[in-house]
């Protein structure tokens, strides 16, 4: 954990472990959030919702820029002062925490509900917090080779969903597109920045990790507009699929469509129900996005209070299990993911980073 010996990822790397960060566990819940509020044309608020990501990651782009080999909590300390800085690092870390923890839980509700109902749920909470930690213990390079392998079968696995669901298509499903009217779309696009927020919370304590160099900089910008828009492209092709092949209502009574669609998926009459693959590729997915979030925690911890070791891992280990053993699971968590991100994640990046790179362009144009 030291940062003397602190590892590199390549960008290559950086961009295939952001997609994998962005993505999550967002293809599975998305479909409700936004059909919900756009109806049929719900899908559209998925990439307007996406880009307003991009101008917070060149933000903290710049900042990185001037504060080479600094993390945002560490150039908040710089720039608000100590103490200020410090509380800004703790609600990082609480926000961080209480998310990664909900998210183990996410694994153990779906994974109980969708194909083991008798085993005990806290045997997959322990087994998706073991896989982190070992992913974390391992390191930044290790856990940026993982989603790179990891990623491209989840586009595939993802892909191949869509497209075995095409003969399920009710036709007029989509139709009228703005029945909802256009302000509801409008309204949907609130309801998707909070998925690329969080991509952005990790952005801020990665990128000590990030080459520095002049010709890979604009390659670090240019992968962030690929991975936003990959994603936002693969999760409005998941919207549409389900809109198109269960309507609006269904899709907003199915929390986990996606799933859904892949036990109705046949090929070639011989093979049917194929939920179990789409589990493991969301598995592997989840697994990418709590570890990003166990790493922002413990780089946050070893940031404001100096606190790093082998312990300290143990110890976030157990309080993201001990949060996902003791929260209510089944529709409960779901309302509970979408408050954090609604009210915590989403306000807090959108003010801090914006307010972080002013308040650094003001003290560079007054010389201080």
């Amino acid at each position: 954990m030291g940062k003397g010996n602190m590892e590199r990822i390549s960008v290559h790397q950086f961009i295939t472990l952001g997609a994998g960060v962005l993505l999550g566990t967002t293809f599975l819940p998305i479909a409700t959030v936004v059909t919900e509020i756009g109806g049929r044309g719900g899908w559209v608020s998925i990439l307007p919702g996406f880009a307003a990501g991009v101008p917070y990651a060149l933000m903290v782009f710049s900042l990185m820029e001037k504060y080479p080999g600094k993390n945002l909590i560490e150039i908040s300390e710089i720039l608000f002062g100590k103490w200020l800085g410090k509380l800004i690092g703790i609600i990082f870390v609480v926000i961080t925490t209480y998310l990664g923890g909900l998210l183990v839980a996410q694994i153990g509700d779906i994974y109980e509900v969708a194909v083991m109902p008798l085993t005990p749920i806290g045997v997959f909470h322990l087994g998706g917090i073991v896989l982190v930690y070992f992913l974390i213990r391992s390191g930044i390079e290790v856990f940026a080779r993982f989603a790179e392998i990891i990623f491209p079968f989840i586009v595939i696995a993802l892909a191949l969903n869509i497209g075995l669901s095409i003969p399920r298509i009710e036709h007029g499903e989509l139709l009228p597109l703005l029945g909802n009217g256009l302000f509801s779309i409008i309204l949907g696009v609130p309801k998707v920045i909070p998925f690329v927020m969080t991509y952005i919370l990790f952005l801020a304590v990665i990128i000590p990790f990030l080459p520095t160099g002049k010709r890979e900089l604009p390659k670090l910008k240019r992968g962030v507009w690929r991975v936003i828009f990959l994603v936002g492209i693969l999760d409005t092709l998941i919207v549409l699929i389900q809109i198109l092949v269960f309507g609006p209502t269904e899709t907003i009574r199915l929390v986990y469509g996606f799933l859904t669609l892949g036990k109705m998926v046949e090929i070639s009459r011989t093979v049917a129900g194929v939920e179990s693959l789409f589990l493991g590729v969301w598995l592997g997915a989840a697994v990418i996005k709590i570890t990003a979030l166990f790493f922002s925690t413990i780089w946050g911890l070893d940031t404001i209070f100096r606190l790093n070791g082998i312990k300290w891992r143990v110890l976030t280990a157990v309080v993201l299990l001990t949060i996902a053993c003791k929260f209510v699971r089944g529709p409960a968590m779901i309302i509970e993911l979408g408050i954090v991100d609604q009210y915590l994640t989403m306000p807090f990046v959108m003010l801090w980073i914006p307010i972080l790179w002013g308040i650094s362009h003001w003290k560079k144009s007054a010389g201080t």
